[in-house]
């Protein structure tokens, strides 16, 4: 079994919230799972649910600040192993291509 979830936690603020968002990355590494963070939040990846859920406990309760937003969407694959990398394989084996574009400036 494989979970995948994209999780978002930020303080509501108006001000940069880089330093929170780091603080709740770092809280991640505390518990046996992989994650990439992006622009959008963070992707991470365990063997069960629980262990995804606890991560994401201790992510939300590192941001600091009178109120914090957290998003999480869960992919729970109870009957296949499929990894967040071997997702976006198949969109580029469909796409014939890197599902990656930089635009130009």
């Amino acid at each position: 079994m494989t979970v995948i979830a994209m999780l978002s936690v930020a303080p509501v603020v108006e001000d940069s919230m880089s330093g929170e968002v780091a603080k709740a990355v770092a809280a991640l590494d505390d518990f046996d799972v992989s994650y990439e963070t992006n622009p959008m939040g963070t992707v991470i990846e365990a063997e069960d649910v629980d262990t995804v859920l606890d991560a994401v406990a201790a992510a939300h309760k590192a941001v600091e600040g009178d109120r914090v937003s957290t998003f999480l969407k869960i992919d729970d694959k109870r009957a296949s192993a499929q990894t967040a990398e071997d997702k976006v394989t198949a969109v580029e084996e469909h796409l014939g291509r890197e599902a990656k574009r930089t635009r130009d400036r």
